[in-house]
């Protein structure tokens, strides 16, 4: 393989981009470019395959240091390499293709790409109306986020949840999808309080017409709740959502503060914290994620993070810093792969200390993230690393029955238009 093995070059690839060789046909290989949501997606989707896992991975090609990136893109004999040209070492990889179902439409008339696309081997859809972070005199949006340059203009900006049920079916038939992550902006501010349309209520009732309808694993992902209103997560668990996940980016409150003006203003760091540990300590390890962003704040607040989110039980999902065309934070500098590969060690030993799980669920990739279980290829592989290997193994297999059943369709006694209150929970 070289000098990189599959999460080493993933990490390279991150934080330097990829180049594209003439010799290369993405128009009838790859998926293409989809910048929807917070604008992640934008890049190539590549698979690295490895001897413990294959390695999905979005790698930025249209930001601008990607320019003078040393790794290029090349085909030959219809098989794709990454070579590096500082040795030219070549990588295979291999390009996930364009879905048929990208190019048709819902019963609708919606272009189906427009509501929802996959990210890895998950399908996410964004449910909410742009981020009223980016509402005109509001606009305290976070600072590398691009949302409101995608909402509403190459996605649709509410989505019918027949729309969303269509989709979900086509990805899971087609090109099998058994995760369908929803998530939402900040859409609580500047309402009267009898009003308020919290992201919690907006996912509920696409929940529940996954589980009722397709089956499958749901995650969800919104702005937090104060403790007074815990007990709706209860209530989406109760829908049908298997998994929670909390971005709070940044653990210094200074960098907090500084490249998220919205959340500080008027949510706070304690409130994502309160819920995360909410959250974790009702639905066990590995069902919650904390999401943070590495590679802007000093890399020891990053590995306080990792120490924090996984202490209480949660799943650390670790975004390496991306400059976004359009985003605020365009000009800052990619991260160092040295620094993230630091990070994403530490990682792996957090995972290995508090027994969180990885890789347990089938068929569940993030291209965006360096995956937990990615982060095994930094590990040493000494006893207590093919101990734990051996746990997820046998997770896999007890749980086999339990899988099969959480991808059927199931009716849901609870309404997702009436929710039931603190005192039914």
């Amino acid at each position: 393989m070289g000098r990189f093995n599959p999460c080493e070059l993933e990490i390279e690839l991150f934080c330097r981009g990829l180049r594209i060789d003439p010799s290369c046909t993405l128009e009838k290989d790859a998926r293409g470019f989809h910048r929807i949501r917070a604008g992640l997606g934008s890049g190539l989707e590549l698979v690295v395959p490895g001897d413990l896992k294959d390695v999905w991975c979005n790698v930025p090609v249209e930001e601008a240091f990607a320019a003078a990136s040393p790794f290029l893109l090349r085909k030959e004999h219809e098989s794709y390499a990454v070579v590096d040209g500082r040795d030219d070492t070549a990588y295979p990889v291999w390009l996930p293709g364009e879905p048929a179902w990208y190019g048709r439409q819902t019963s609708s008339g919606t272009p189906m790409s427009a509501i929802g696309v996959l990210q890895g081997t998950y399908l996410g859809v964004y449910i909410s109306e742009t981020c009223r972070f980016w509402d005109p005199g509001n606009d305290r949006h976070c600072q590398f986020c691009t949302s409101g340059l995608n909402v509403g203009k190459v996605e649709v900006a509410r989505k019918k949840v027949e729309d969303v049920v269509e989709v979900a079916r086509a990805a899971r038939l087609e090109s099998g999808a058994t995760f369908v992550h929803f998530n939402a902006g900040y859409q609580r501010e500047d309402q009267p309080e009898a009003t308020r349309s919290h992201g919690l209520n907006l996912a509920a009732p696409y929940v529940k017409a996954i589980r009722e309808r397709l089956g499958g694993f749901i995650g969800v992902q919104v702005a937090p709740v104060l403790a007074h209103d815990f007990w709706k997560y209860d209530w989406l668990v109760d829908l049908g959502t298997d998994h929670l996940s909390f971005c709070y980016e940044f653990h210094d409150p200074q960098y907090f503060a500084k490249y998220c003006p919205g959340k500080c203003g008027s949510l706070g760091q304690q409130t994502f914290f309160s819920a995360l540990e909410y959250t974790a300590g009702n639905l066990g390890k590995g069902a919650v994620s904390g999401e943070i962003i590495a590679g802007i704040e000093p890399i020891e607040a990053t590995l306080d993070a990792i120490d924090y989110i996984t202490s209480v039980g949660a799943f650390p999902t670790i975004c390496i810093f991306r400059p976004l065309v359009g985003s605020l934070m365009e000009g800052f500098p990619s991260p160092q792969a040295e620094d993230m590969k630091r990070v994403f060690g530490h990682l792996w030993e957090a995972i290995l200390r508090h027994g969180i799980p990885s890789d347990v669920i089938p068929n569940i990739q993030v291209s965006l993230i360096v995956n937990p279980g990615d982060a095994a290829y930094l590990g040493r592989r000494d006893l207590r690393f093919r101990l734990y290997r051996a746990k997820m193994a046998a997770l896999r297999t007890v749980a086999r029955p339990y899988f099969a059943r959480k991808l059927k369709p199931r009716p849901v006694a609870v309404s997702a238009t009436d929710p039931p209150g603190p005192s039914s929970s």
